[in-house]
């Protein structure tokens, strides 16, 4: 066959000439073919593998391929932004929570800190070192409420733990004093804040507090409040083991102060009296353990009378669940058993099971409620 392409030498320079028509030669007769089919036949025997049609179809369903996968590939990108910008921002109902039932979605986080009782070489000091256990119980509603009762939160207590349960709630009270300094005229029910119960168990210099108190509130006065200040003011501390606070969301309803960042201990706040309470107790009885309850879920009440979440409805400045915030930062910076009732026993979502009305447990909040006490208290054995 004749070469297709030489190349000359014209001036020290190559230029190459022109490819010339191929031409076949037929080797039976020794002439050559320029038939089309004589050129088909050449091309089949050079790569009898691949035909020119079948390249040439090959190359246009490739291209129909990758057309359609940049159609698809941006018909799925433009779908999934258009349903972005139409589901964005949607709101899950409450149906879609609890479509499982009331009360079927748990809170993931609880804040119970639960801190021994150490003495001075860092060892814990059981609760029953002498034989028994002596609770002082301080509180409103739940301690208070059918307290002659064996449905009462206190003697559930006593008879689950065989411990001598001394309950020194008062119905109606609240946690922050009304008053920096007590004044019965203004104020009566100031008397049976913590920080003021807490004080009679060391002294007697404010018995008159609760004589000016009985006779401005008369017939208002609590039924157990003369029993209560009788028994602290003559209760010996150091045969008690654990003294327990519990108080619901009366502070909150009633709108209360709750916190003052320049004076911790300030009476008028609901964790400043806590805060109170507390150090009198640690500094005069360090042998005492002091377990917080927290208060367990209640609905606010709206202008019409209906119930309404206590995380939407305020009073004061603060919702329920910021004094329940600030009550477990405080117990924390004190080393003290703080129970979380607000997110683990009477929570939003199953509360209208354990309330009797927005606030006050009925028999199985109150059981629930003993379950948790208990648990506090022997968590350490």
């Amino acid at each position: 066959m004749k070469e297709t392409r030489e190349y000359q030498q014209t001036n020290g320079e190559a230029r190459h000439h022109r490819i010339p028509d191929i031409r076949i030669l037929d080797l039976d007769t020794g002439e050559f073919d320029k038939t089309e089919e004589a050129i088909d036949t050449a091309d089949k025997q050079a790569d009898p593998a691949v035909q020119p049609s079948d390249r040439r179809g090959f190359s246009f369903n490739r291209h129909k391929i990758m057309h359609a996968a940049l159609i698809l590939t941006a018909v799925v990108a433009v779908s999934l932004i258009v349903y972005r910008i139409f589901t964005y921002g949607n709101f899950i109902s409450q149906e879609d929570i609890f479509k499982d039932g009331e009360g079927s979605s748990e809170y993931d986080s609880e804040f119970d800190t639960i801190f021994p009782l150490l003495d001075e070489n860092g060892q814990i000091i059981p609760a029953d070192r002498d034989g028994e256990v002596n609770i002082l119980l301080l509180g409103n509603s739940p301690f208070s409420d059918d307290r002659d009762s064996s449905d009462g939160l206190a003697n559930m207590i006593a008879e689950r733990t065989g411990a001598n349960v001394i309950n020194c709630s008062v119905s109606g009270s609240y946690m922050a004093a009304q008053q920096a300094a007590f004044n019965a005229a203004l104020s009566p029910m100031d008397a049976y804040t913590p920080y003021w119960l807490c004080t009679l168990t060391y002294t007697d210099v404010i018995d008159f507090y609760y004589e000016d108190a009985a006779r401005s509130l008369g017939d208002a006065i609590p039924p157990e409040a003369q029993e209560v200040f009788e028994t602290l003011s003559t209760l010996d501390m150091n045969t008690i083991d654990v003294v327990a606070f519990m108080y619901d969301g009366t502070d909150y309803l009633m709108g209360n102060e709750m916190y003052n960042d320049a004076n911790a201990t300030d009476i008028t706040q609901f964790t400043g009296n806590l805060q109170a309470s507390i150090e009198l107790l640690q500094e005069n009885f360090p042998h005492i353990r002091i377990i917080v309850m927290s208060p367990t879920y209640a609905f606010g009440i709206n202008e019409n009378g209906e119930y309404i979440s206590s995380d939407i409805q305020t009073y004061g400045q603060h919702y329920l669940s910021t004094y329940f915030n600030k009550e477990f930062a405080t117990c924390y910076d004190l080393g003290v058993t703080f129970v979380d009732n607000l997110y683990v026993t009477v929570t939003e979502d199953n509360a209208g099971q354990y309330l009797t009305d927005n606030i006050h447990l009925n028999l199985e909040g109150r059981k629930r409620a003993a379950d948790r006490f208990i648990y506090a208290l022997n968590y350490y054995g």
